[in-house]
């Protein structure tokens, strides 16, 4: 015996050996009475049976259904995210123009040309890179640099003591800075340095002198004699009460005029009050006579402006008679001569007249055209519209020289050539100077002198080339561009914090284009820009600065009721 126990001895105990058991029956179901063969049971997959079990087994992949909601959401994320941000990756985008003005900017405030009027200067060139794209931060931060430069320019002038010249970068500064406490410094430094020259007893006994022979306003004016007292000695009794009697005398001077019904003088009387003595005890009860006369005025100038403008829309412009455009009108701004909307008004019947000259000269009636042209000049002497019109009528012609036409834009003199005259071709030497004329009128125009100074002015200057050419398309082109050009570059004086130089161009287009409708919208922009400025002098303290800004803002807009809040303030001193 070999001691082994057979497995099918189940009468048997003790171990049991392992056994394979039968391998016959692996591939095909087992027979229904098969016997146990004592292994644990085994159910083969009939993905495993089907084709026999020489083929591999087929792995197929379980489904993720979550994926494609998963997919679709990253991609709304990412096109939300591009979508928010496309003005920042737009700003990734390289762009020339506005790189290389930058990079001009930039070079010139290293060479130290800040400032000028030919388009090379770092201030100029930083601004026309902000009027690009306003929101820059190289341009602001180099606008900012420009101003610290001219801080340094009139630290560097005033210890030298050339006054001048620290007063012009000074200017420059506050401008570019807009206040600050080395504007306050060297403001402080430059009035101890002009009135260190002279003992602050002569400036008293000029003053006084000028009190008692009535001269109070002016460089040279008790008024301004007794600041420059009170800046070299804050606390000069003398100074002091003299400055408080030349409020009392203005204050005087406003009673009369609101008396006389002189509403116009008056205000301005009280905003001179205001630049001069900003806590002047008298001047909110002077403000409040102003209100209420304009509040008794206001009826009638409203009713005056509405007759005009439904005159206007009838075709009554002019004529004999007081229910035309033109006579109501007018007796708007004999009610409040700096009304906006009169003013306005009157633009739009100059506008109207130039139309019918226009058409006039289309139905060959040159001589009906020129006397519309005249009525339209008497209106709005400088209205580009008028002088382009003048141009096509023949209404300057071709003059012999530039001299003589000159003479003839600055007395407003129209010659009475006949419009269908013939002209002689140019000769070379006049076209070579019409060229040059026109040449310089687009550099005029470029370095914002639009209306000044005359003869030099880019409107001056267009005049000349239409009198000697009156067919001439550059001429005529940029003397039609004039007013969108003073548009565009009171937009960048703004954007720039340049208020006086915008405050300019808005005179421009108030003379190039008397009825624009945009002009309301403009002066109110740039009254609350004024008044920004004030607000921000306020908080610096410098309530002087804060006056002469509010004074400025009400000038544009003297119905804005922003402007009584920050009047109280500086009363309050708040």
């Amino acid at each position: 015996m070999n001691g082994r126990k057979d497995q099918h001895d189940h009468g048997s105990s003790g171990r049991t050996e392992p056994t394979l058991g039968n391998l016959d029956n692996l591939d095909g179901p087992a027979p229904q009475s098969r016997e146990d063969d004592g292994l644990p049971k085994f159910t083969l997959d009939p993905d495993l049976r089907r084709g026999g079990s020489s083929r591999p087994p087929v792995h197929r992949p379980k489904r993720r259904g979550w994926l494609v909601p998963l997919v679709v959401l990253i991609a709304i994320g990412v096109g939300t995210s591009l979508w928010i941000g496309q003005d920042r990756l737009r700003g990734l985008v390289p762009n020339t123009e506005l790189d290389g003005i930058l990079g001009r900017a930039e070079t010139a405030l290293q060479e130290g040309h800040l400032d000028g009027n030919d388009g090379s200067s770092a201030r100029e060139l930083f601004e026309a890179a902000r009027a690009l794209q306003p929101d820059n931060d190289r341009a602001r931060d180099g606008l900012r640099n420009v101003g610290q430069a001219e801080i340094a320019r009139a630290d560097a002038a005033l210890q030298a003591h050339k006054l001048d010249e620290a007063d012009q970068a000074l200017t420059a500064a506050r401008e570019l800075l807009g206040g600050g406490s080395d504007v306050d410094r060297l403001t402080q430094a430059l009035a101890a340095a002009r009135n260190g020259a002279v003992p602050t007893d002569r400036l008293v006994d000029q003053a006084q002198q000028a009190f008692a022979a009535g001269k109070l306003e002016g460089d040279d004016g008790a008024g301004e004699l007794y600041r420059r007292v009170l800046a070299a000695d804050p606390n000069n009794a003398v100074a002091k009460h003299g400055l408080e009697q030349v409020g009392d005398a203005i204050a005087g001077q406003v009673h009369k005029a609101l008396d006389a019904g002189d509403r116009a003088q008056a205000a301005t009387l009280v905003d001179r009050l205001a630049v001069l003595l900003p806590n002047y005890a008298e001047l909110p009860a002077l403000r409040a006579a102003l209100v209420q006369e304009n509040q008794q005025n206001s009826g009638a100038l409203t009713d005056a402006i509405k007759q005009g403008q439904d005159a206007l829309r009838d075709g009554r412009i002019v004529g004999p008679g007081e229910d035309t455009a033109l006579a109501h009108f007018k007796a708007a701004l004999a009610i409040d001569p700096d009304n906006a909307d009169a003013k306005a008004g009157l633009g739009q019947v100059a506008q109207a007249l130039i139309v019918q000259a226009n058409a006039a000269a289309e139905n060959a009636d040159p001589a009906h055209a020129r006397q519309l042209l005249d009525q339209a000049a008497a209106i709005a002497p400088h209205s580009a519209d008028l002088a382009a019109a003048r141009a096509r009528i023949g209404g300057e012609g071709r003059k012999a020289n530039s001299a003589q036409v000159a003479n003839d834009i600055a007395s407003d003199v129209a010659s009475d050539n006949n419009d269908n005259l013939q002209h002689p071709p140019l000769t070379p030497q006049q076209s070579a100077e019409l060229a040059r004329t026109i040449q310089r009128a687009d550099a005029a125009a470029r370095q914002g002198n639009l209306m000044l100074p005359p003869g030099e002015s880019a409107y001056d200057l267009y005049r000349q080339a239409l009198a000697m050419d009156g067919n001439n398309e550059a001429a005529r082109h940029g003397l039609e561009s004039l007013s969108g050009l003073a548009v565009q570059q009171f937009n960048q004086a703004l954007a720039s914090g340049n208020l006086p130089a915008a405050g300019n161009r808005l005179a421009d287009l108030a003379d190039l284009s008397p009825g624009s409708a945009s002009q309301g919208e403009l002066r109110n922009r740039l009254a609350g820009a004024w008044m920004d400025q004030a607000e921000q002098e306020l908080q610096n303290g410098d309530r002087a600065s804060a006056a002469q800004a509010l004074d400025s803002a009400r000038k544009l807009a003297p119905g804005n009721p922003r402007l009584a809040t920050l009047t109280a303030r500086l009363q309050s001193g708040g």
